[in-house]
């Protein structure tokens, strides 16, 4: 088989989009027509060991490495994506109704910095037919999250309707949800994310599911207000925080576009320091699950460190493939050796003690 690096100089001769697309054509249809193929990369890919396995949120983590929200938004590839090493993968955003997302083109890839530039816009298939999708797996072998966001075309006014639709139609179907007020790239989205509307959206949303419920919060913030909102979702039912999304923060890359967020290795150090602070407040209190330009064993071992459950990766793994996912759990379990640390538990917050 080519090796990662060889098929990466094939797709990134189209646009970041179109590779996507091609992307997602294979790995829909290879584990539907190519059954042994899922099998095959599995026993290469996927690493576990009882003592980096996590009971959390309800349901069994078999390693901390999770899929990010974004790359599998309408829930086709989840077969081949578990089995590229991901033990648990995050789909959508998805919308109550489908959506085309922002014109193209409106997706940048920057490999001198491993890093991306994305204004898709909550492009999707909508509620009605991923859940069709979902329900034909669910319950499946790794925990899979929802993450949810409201249309387009939503009004500000409405948009709780928005989520406790998407939130009904899920609840069933998902071990988690991840609400979505931070992506930059639906107008005004961010700003739902304010102490009234945090209130009123995990009030309602708690009493809708028992299903746990994550605020997934943007990277461009203040430590203080990040804290605060935090403090208010898990006062009001929130179960844990992702921390972050893209920035937008465009100082961060040369030449980036002045729309969309950016995700990747430029945005570790933000998201890295808005993380230590956040985990400096909840590490022990909830769930803390950390994104953001995490693309080593290094980075992923000192999240933990700062407080992380969990972490989930996105543009490392276009990057550098999926061997990262295999990396990254075995380092984990190595580092942890060496460090004479029995069970992962042990070293989630070590840093704030």
């Amino acid at each position: 088989m080519l090796s990662y690096e060889m098929m990466k100089k094939i797709f990134f001769k189209f646009s970041p989009e179109r590779a996507h697309e091609i992307v997602e054509f294979v790995f829909k249809n290879s584990s539907v027509y190519c059954p042994f193929i899922p099998s095959y990369l599995s026993e290469k890919y996927f690493f576990t060991d009882p003592r980096i396995e996590q009971n959390l949120l309800g349901t069994k983590f078999l390693n901390p490495i999770g899929l990010a929200a974004g790359f599998d938004k309408n829930a086709t590839m989840i077969k081949m994506l578990n089995a590229l090493g991901f033990g648990h993968i995050e789909f959508g955003t998805v919308t109550p109704k489908p959506q085309e997302g922002n014109p193209k083109p409106r997706l940048f890839r920057y490999p001198e910095f491993e890093s991306i530039q994305n204004a898709m816009g909550f492009n999707n298939d909508g509620l009605s037919v991923v859940s069709r999708r979902i329900g034909k797996i669910y319950p499946y072998a790794i925990p899979l999250g929802a993450n949810i966001g409201k249309n387009k075309t939503t009004p500000q006014e409405d948009a709780l309707d928005d989520y406790k639709e998407l939130i009904n139609g899920f609840k069933n179907l998902c071990d988690y949800f991840a609400i979505n007020i931070s992506s930059p790239n639906t107008p005004n989205l961010r700003d739902l994310q304010n102490e009234e509307f945090i209130k009123e959206l995990f009030s309602m949303a708690a009493n809708l599911t028992k299903k746990p419920l994550l605020l997934k919060i943007a990277p461009d913030m203040q430590a203080k207000d990040a804290i605060k909102l935090c403090g208010i979702a898990i006062e009001n039912g929130a179960s844990g925080i992702i921390a972050t999304n893209t920035t937008t923060d465009y100082s961060l890359l040369p030449n980036a576009k002045s729309f969309g967020g950016i995700s990747g290795k430029v945005l570790k150090e933000k998201s890295r320091t808005l993380f230590k602070e956040l985990g400096r407040e909840f590490c022990g209190k909830t769930t803390l699950i950390s994104v953001g330009g995490i693309d080593s064993v290094d980075e992923a071992y000192e999240r933990i460190k700062d407080g992380a459950s969990l972490i989930q990766i996105y543009s490392a793994f276009i990057f550098k493939g999926p061997k990262l996912n295999y990396e990254i759990s075995k380092g984990i379990l190595d580092r942890m050796n060496s460090d004479g640390i029995h069970h992962i538990s042990e070293l989630i917050g070590v840093n704030h003690k």
